[in-house]
């Protein structure tokens, strides 16, 4: 996005190196770790941009970098100037810089001395050895090394082989740079990333290629670097991984090879939870819904509000109708879904001061009045449109003609594609906008944003904007978006597992002092926000909004209780500071609903029902969702079904609740890989046990 939207673009995280381009060239450097301490007396983990390689074209200056090509997860850079250009290709997890000059030789400036190690025989690779790390530089045959000073060196190419790339090696082992020497000259021409879902089996499998042209001898092709969601529990690549480099991910280790394969398992959701059984809090459950009801237009957030908060009020009322209406008041539950087709239809008309607007020029749907820089900056489409696309999804589920192509349906389409349009080189929306297919997650800056690259705070309401797509489709019957949804859905939740979350111990360096990453950047992890450190928010805004989707939260159930039991310590650590949260149960509500999905009874019981809420969410809809944990048990993600719309859930003595919904026009029969089946109508929420 830098290369974009910046006339001095910042550093790219390419990992596990970072490049940046300037007005001499282009910079390559190897970030190491560095702890800051902060005055929330906790620490920030940086891989910063520093001490950089600089690369330089000799016969002439370069110009203002720009965006030449991309793959899905590569990028070509152009430093064009007049006839001359100085192009450069990197791709997410490749440790090489590969570079074509159109004339003339390279200059290679290092921030301090460097001592040449390796086979100085072969005189077009340049090996350095400098502050602890190490580089490699391969030039092509008939080019040799001039050295100008212990820190500068000239490569003086032969005339029509303007090539060269720069890497930066795991280690000083022979063997390494030999390995680095023989997939060097395999230049990447293109990038991709295939996905397919196998329905039968509730998995995702994800192929990752790469194109390569050898520019002088046989194709190696390239050499990769795998990150830990990619490496971690896959056996295609077991026995196949080399060398390894420490990186703000964690370790990302090499493979050999042009493709490979990743799977994971989608552990499914259902649009709504059935009705709870008469019990003693029953007349609780009718009171606050009473009382929600009755101020439900308030709730849905008042009108002039920009998207951002529109989309979450529409969602936040739709989550009190599914309570209303799955507890049997089906005249409130029309009269709640009339109030949000009315407000929604308001913006989608176009015709009032609160609208979208099919912006051709930058290729992307602006809405307004803007929030968060949604539009100059293109931020947090993705967070901000899932919102409206769930709620469309489940006015659809009730009435199907509103959401019609000639509709609402063909508006809500286009909120769609611009956050996860799936064709690639198209002139209306870019592939895929806001996700990322290698790094397994989305960004939420638009335009990159400052020297630690770009960011993604709430990584759960990313896994909101999936399940709303997987949803849509469902209900509109687009088999090839269900399966795009899908994808995201179950990659973004593999690396937040390993990213924001680290359950499996995989990536989080012991200096960090938290138990969960709130901001996850390019060269930077955090436990902040944007707006406050109050540590109940920064903890909360990885968890909101909870909704049926949100069960991939329970994957580790011990995590869950280890997450909410730092709050207490997070918080004393805040008022040793003389500050106090307001209200001092912020989001109490999100805290009692999650530590439901690992203790049912725990999280009802740290429930109050008089406490605060937050703004995406109701009592209603917190009461109901605790109860229907502590009737039907925790999620239990290790069982699977052959259908998308699925739920399982296990109580403390063994036994299971199922869930399927089935929203196609003919019966379906559910397949649980444990055995159980199951028959679901057309348009029917099907539990059993």
């Amino acid at each position: 996005s830098t290369l974009l939207y910046s006339s001095k673009p910042e550093a790219l995280f390419v990992q596990p190196i970072t490049v940046r381009t300037t007005a001499q060239g282009l910079e390559f450097a190897l970030p190491s770790k560095e702890v800051v301490d902060t005055e929330r007396k906790d620490t920030v983990i940086q891989y910063p941009h520093r001490a950089p390689l600089l690369l330089s074209p000799v016969a002439f200056e370069p110009g203002p970098a720009k965006l030449a090509g991309a793959g899905d997860w590569s990028v070509n850079i152009s430093m064009a100037r007049g006839a001359d250009d100085m192009q450069v290709t990197v791709a997410h997890g490749m440790p090489y810089a590969q570079i074509n000059l159109s004339r003339g030789d390279l200059r290679l400036r290092l921030p301090q001395a460097a001592q040449r190690v390796g086979p100085v025989a072969d005189a077009k690779v340049l090996a350095l050895s400098a502050a602890g790390k190490n580089y490699a530089l391969f030039a092509p045959t008939g080019a040799t090394w001039e050295k100008v000073s212990d820190s500068e060196w000239i490569a003086r190419l032969p005339a029509g082989k303007g090539y060269m790339s720069a890497a930066a090696l795991p280690d000083s082992k022979p063997e390494t740079l030999a390995l680095f020497t023989r997939h060097a000259y395999a230049f990447v021409q293109s990038t991709s990333v295939e996905w397919k879902f196998d329905v039968q089996a509730s998995r995702v499998e994800t192929t990752f290629s790469a194109v390569t042209k050898a520019m002088e001898g046989p194709d190696a092709g390239p050499l990769l670097g795998l990150y830990p969601h990619q490496w971690f529990n896959n056996p295609t690549v077991e026995g196949k991984l080399g060398a390894s480099y420490d990186s703000i991910r964690g370790p990302i280790r090499l493979l050999e090879a042009a493709q490979f394969k990743t799977t994971a398992s989608y552990n499914g959701f259902v649009p709504y939870w059935p009705g709870v059984s008469e019990g003693p809090r029953s007349g609780e459950l009718r009171d606050v819904i009473k009382a929600d009801v009755r101020n439900a237009r308030r709730m849905m957030l008042e009108e002039g509000k920009g998207p951002y908060w529109q989309g979450k009020g529409l969602q936040r009322i739709l989550k009190l109708m599914d309570v209303v209406e799955q507890q049997g008041d089906l005249e409130t539950r029309d009269k709640l879904l009339a109030l949000v087709k009315g407000r929604a239809e308001q913006w989608l008309s176009g015709e009032g001061s609160t609208y979208f607007h099919l912006d051709k020029g930058q290729g992307t749907v602006a809405s307004y009045p803007e929030e968060f820089f949604t539009v100059e900056q293109l931020n947090d489409h993705h967070f901000t449109y899932g919102y409206w696309i769930r709620a469309a999804a489940d006015i659809a589920l009730r009435d199907p003609a509103w959401a019609a192509q000639d509709k609402w349906g063909g508006l809500i389409n286009l909120l769609v594609a611009d956050i996860t349009n799936p064709k690639r080189g198209g002139a209306d929306f870019p592939f895929l906008r806001n996700f990322d297919p290698y790094e397994g997650h989305s960004w939420a800056s638009g335009i990159g944003m400052g020297d630690m690259g770009n960011n993604q705070e709430s990584s759960s309401e990313a896994i909101n904007a999936w399940a709303a797509i997987i949803q849509w489709a469902e209900v509109q019957g687009d088999t090839a978006l269900r399966d795009l949804g899908v994808y995201l859905y179950t990659t973004e939740v593999q690396a937040i597992n390993h990213y924001w979350f680290d359950i499996y111990g995989k990536v989080l360096p012991p200096e960090y002092k938290n138990v969960e990453v709130s901001q996850v950047f390019g060269g930077m992890i955090a436990h902040n926000t944007w707006w406050i450190d109050d540590p109940r928010q920064i903890k909360g805004i990885n968890i909101l909004p909870l909704t049926t989707a949100s069960t991939y939260l329970a994957t580790d159930p011990a995590f869950v209780k280890r997450n909410v039991a730092a709050l207490k310590p997070e918080i004393a650590l805040w008022e040793s500071r003389g500050k106090k949260i307001n209200p001092p149960d912020i989001w109490q509500d999100i805290f009692a609903q999650y530590l439901g999905l690992a203790d049912p009874d725990a999280g009802l019981s740290a429930w109050n029902r008089w406490g605060s809420f937050e703004l995406g969410d109701t009592r209603s809809h917190a009461l109901h969702w605790l109860l229907s944990l502590q009737e039907m048990g925790a999620p239990d993600v290790t069982v699977s079904a052959n259908t998308t719309l699925y739920s399982v859930f296990k109580r403390p003595d063994g036994s299971r609740t199922y869930l399927a919904f089935n929203a196609g026009k003919s019966p379906i029969q559910v397949k649980f890989s444990d055995g159980k089946t199951m028959d679901v109508a057309p348009g029917k929420l099907v539990k059993s046990q």
